[in-house]
This record gives C-alpha cells, structure tokens and sequence, in this order.
C-alpha cells in the first residue's frame, strides 16, 4: 500500500462556527449541515475548540424548561482538540479511531481550520487504496 494522506481525502467544505456564537446558533448549524459535530473558529479561522450535539443537549434541555437564552458555546465546547495536518498519514488516524478517539478530526495548517476527516473519509481511502487486495478474492 502506498502512502495515503489526509489532504486526499478530507472534506475542505467544513461546517464551523465562530466561538462568538451561542449554543442555539450551533445546534441550527450542525442541523443544517448533518453534522454531528464541529470546529470552532475564531475571526483569523484559528481552530479553537470543537462543539458536538451531546455537549449542547444540556443546555438545550435547561434552555427549553427555564425559557432562558441561550449561553455562549465556549460554555461546553471542548477546547482541547485533537486536529491533524493535511500530510497526516490515512493509516495514523485509522489507528486512533480504533482507540474510540473522535470521529472527526478538524484539519489544520498553520493553525488554521482547512477541511475535516472523519471515519467515512478514512473508510473510502482504505478501501480504494487496497481495490489490489480484495479484487483477487
């Protein structure tokens, strides 16, 4: 097999929100986009945390039964995320995700939000990238 990268295979329209948003924004967001989950970005598109639906059904629950308005994001983003570069290795994040690490990783250069991989990105190179293999069985 030789060397596949995730700069092949990554979606470079990436949904993300700015960190300005509130939680209401983002839950619209990732249902317009059928996400389940997204970067967050400053002004500069710096990758500065990551949102998913479980860390906003909380505070949608809390939002619906007091009526109250909406927090900002940076309230239950993860700001601490795990994020690749574009000549990250296929098989490196394969590896991860056997771990139950995320199952998006944002893509990053010089620090900046440049498209997502997620497990079916990865699934779609593994196979194209062993056809070889499974057309001799």
């Amino acid at each position: 097999m030789h060397s596949i990268l995730v700069k092949d295979y990554m979606d470079r329209n990436t949904c993300a929100i700015l960190i300005t948003s509130n939680i209401k924004d983002a839950v619209e967001a990732m249902l317009r986009g059928g996400v389940i989950g997204m970067p967050v970005i400053d002004q500069e598109k710096k990758l500065v945390g990551y949102i998913s639906e479980q860390d906003c059904m909380k505070e949608m629950l809390n939002d619906t039964f007091y009526c109250a308005e909406s927090p900002s994001i940076t309230k239950v983003m993860s700001s601490e995320v795990l994020s690749v570069t574009p000549d990250t290795s296929i098989l490196e994040i394969a590896e991860s995700m056997l771990d139950r690490r995320p199952k998006n990783y944002p893509v990053v250069s010089e620090g900046k939000l440049i498209g997502i991989i997620n497990r079916s990105h990865v699934l779609k190179a593994l196979l194209e990238n062993n056809k070889d293999c499974y057309s001799h069985k």
